[in-house]
């Protein structure tokens, strides 16, 4: 069991409160060894400056490989999203309480769906 924990990677949250909550409840809160942790509440206050720090750090971070961030919030920051172009950590939109997920806006979709074509599905 140890050898898994070590080998294991984190998800990171960039939410609302209750996005944040519900996952950390879920048991993914984590500290790194410079007691940083794997997760950022953002609320109607928070600059954007600060949520677009939050998803760099999340980014260059090598313990975490899957970067869950609510819809609306990445739609304030697609610019930095959308430059990142690495497979990992992946960037997974997701809807919050408030609002509800849309395909059209999910970058990654959009990008994933550019590289196949109707004729592979038949």
């Amino acid at each position: 069991m140890a050898i898994a924990a070590v080998k294991g990677k984190l998800m990171a949250v960039i939410g609302d409160e209750d996005t944040c909550v519900g996952f950390l409840l879920g048991g993914i809160g984590e500290m790194n060894k410079s007691r940083k942790p794997n997760f950022m509440v953002v609320n109607k206050e928070t600059p954007l400056n600060e949520i677009e720090d939050a998803f760099k750090k999340f980014v260059t971070r090598d313990d975490i490989d899957i970067i869950l961030i609510n819809q609306i919030i990445a739609e304030q920051i697609r610019h930095v999203i959308d430059g990142h172009s690495s497979a990992l950590p992946a960037v997974l939109e997701i809807p919050s309480k408030d609002s509800p997920y849309d395909p059209t806006k999910d970058s990654i979709l959009r990008r994933a769906k550019g590289m196949f074509s109707a004729e592979d599905f038949r």
